[in-house]
């Protein structure tokens, strides 16, 4: 745990990945933002943005939805790219055995959504 806390703190921002669990994000996922939390806090200020794939229909909406709660608690307080929500619903459908996304739409949105957060994440370091 004290290596990947020392990554986060090296960190320039955090993309988070989450798949949807019960509608909600995975305890383990809930649990290692929790140990973050603590005592150095390394996550207070960062830049996050938040990603989610699932085989169900409606992407990771409501696990993304309680993911931007916990990332904007207190002791948590991430800066949160606005917008740009990446919810790929049917994933089963849109990657191949290689694990590469075949859907060219969603790859040029994915691309459009992390394009946006490196600039989110440079405007803030510059406000620094």
């Amino acid at each position: 745990m004290q290596a990947f806390k020392q990554t986060v703190m090296d960190a320039d921002g955090v993309i988070f990945v989450t798949p949807e669990y019960n509608h909600s994000v995975p305890g383990v996922l809930e649990n290692a933002i929790d140990w973050l939390s603590r005592v150095e806090r390394p996550l207070i200020g960062k830049p996050a943005m938040i990603l989610g794939a699932t085989m169900g229909p409606l992407g990771t909406v409501r696990a993304q939805s309680h993911l931007r709660q916990v990332l904007d608690s207190p002791g948590v307080g991430m800066q949160i790219l606005p917008g740009n929500e990446f919810l790929l619903s049917a994933v089963q459908d849109k990657m191949n055995a290689d694990g590469d996304l075949t859907d060219n739409k969603v790859v040029e949105w994915l691309d459009h959504c992390v394009a946006d957060y490196l600039k989110f994440a440079h405007q803030l370091a510059a406000n620094d």
